[in-house]
């Protein structure tokens, strides 16, 4: 078993005028290290296109991730899909990416946009074999991934991106192919390359789509742990065996709160530094401990890294103000999405007294359920949680 793992990310925009999107991208997960990725582009758009996209890429996903051939799969499909009463024709273009083991790739093609694949910073020109299913022509690749390996599915929404406004024909896949290349050494999550891809598609149709355009990366990347402490144990007498199981776990380490942070000082034997910089004015100031990737405050920090988690798992309208500022909840905001894969809680049951205040809106039911809902944004993006309570 290697210690690879996949980070995947999407986003779509509708047609200009519709409220449905006519693409869809399912994920369905086969175990812990393999998964069926799905994207789907209904024919036209609005209701019948998300019908038709979503109809196409459920039955794919779950059958494929069952074992069932892709013939049966897509015989199933013809099978299913309605048929249009203005062209004559029932389908849905779709690309199929087929994650093994981390180890090996299936991709299977249908009349969409080619997948761009990157390695070592280079377009990379993947094998091909054409296949010929229920009268339709696809094509299948097996690929061996390494480390750093990247993949880019779309619709066709995102090369006519720009069609008789940036440019004669679209925005060519072989423009896009090197968009990509460039932003892909940056580090970015692959929720954000796909933002910032499908962004410069909305910006070439100059805000206006005159299609559905979705894109999905996906990235290779090494397993990566992470450990985070959030709050005081319950029992006094638990504070060493909390702070040596804390210290002792392999990948870096994130304190949150201020008692906390001393608990850890002391337990470290190393000076508390706290800093009086506002980075941003809602936000607590960070700390320094020795022997400590990041100390911050605990409730408000968490409180809005959650907001930042939320809006990954949605539009993704923050990630420049995440990516880039310097306060506590952007730091851990970029450890927690775009540096960890494995993360490991350690929360403390303390009842903290200054939140015991009735006119603050704080308790310690809400400082549990933040870790909660921490917990379950990150499980959306695909890592592994271990959360253990003291």
């Amino acid at each position: 078993m290697n210690n690879l793992c996949a980070d995947i990310g999407w986003k779509s925009i509708n047609h200009e005028g519709e409220q449905l999107c006519g693409d869809h991208i399912d994920i369905v997960d086969q175990d812990e290290n393999s998964s069926v990725i799905v994207l789907a582009d209904g024919l036209g758009s609005g209701v019948k296109a998300s019908i038709l996209s979503t109809l196409t890429s459920k039955i794919i996903s779950t059958m494929l991730a069952e074992g069932i051939s892709l013939e049966d799969c897509v015989s199933t499909i013809a099978a299913t899909l309605p048929i249009c009463s203005v062209r004559g024709v029932a389908y849905s273009t779709f690309t199929i990416i087929h994650l093994i083991d981390h180890e090996t790739v299936e991709l299977i093609q249908y009349d969409n946009p080619d997948v761009i694949f990157i390695r070592d910073v280079e377009i990379y020109d993947y094998p091909r074999r054409e296949l010929h299913i229920c009268e339709k022509t696809m094509y299948k690749s097996v690929i061996k991934l390494q480390e750093g390996d990247v993949m880019i599915a779309m619709s066709d929404g995102c090369p006519h991106a720009g069609i008789g406004l940036a440019y004669n024909f679209g925005w060519k896949w072989e423009d896009i192919a090197e968009f990509m290349r460039g932003i892909s050494v940056a580090g970015y999550t692959a929720k954000t390359m796909a933002t910032m891809l499908v962004d410069e598609c909305n910006k070439e149709y100059g805000y206006s789509p005159g299609d559905d355009a979705t894109a999905c990366v996906v990235k290779i990347r090494r397993r990566e742990p992470m450990n985070i402490l959030f709050g005081p144990p319950k029992n006094r007498d638990d504070c060493g065996r909390m702070m040596a199981l804390f210290f002792s776990k392999e990948g870096k380490h994130i304190i949150c709160g201020g008692t906390t942070s001393s608990i850890a000082a002391d337990y470290l034997k190393k000076p508390l530094r706290v800093s009086l910089d506002f980075e941003k004015s809602d936000i607590p100031p960070i700390a320094k401990i020795e022997g400590v990737d990041l100390v911050t405050e605990g409730v408000i920090t968490i409180n809005k890294v959650i907001e930042y988690a939320k809006d990954v798992l949605g539009d993704n309208r923050y990630y420049e103000e995440w990516s880039f500022q310097r306060d506590g909840a952007s730091l851990i905001a970029r450890m927690l999405f775009e540096e960890a894969t494995d993360i490991n809680f350690y929360v403390g049951r303390a009842v903290n007294p200054a939140h015991q205040n009735p006119d603050l809106p704080i308790n310690f039911n809400i400082k549990m359920s933040l870790v909660e809902e921490l917990s379950g944004c990150l499980k959306q993006m695909g890592k592994r949680i271990k959360v253990s309570y003291f």
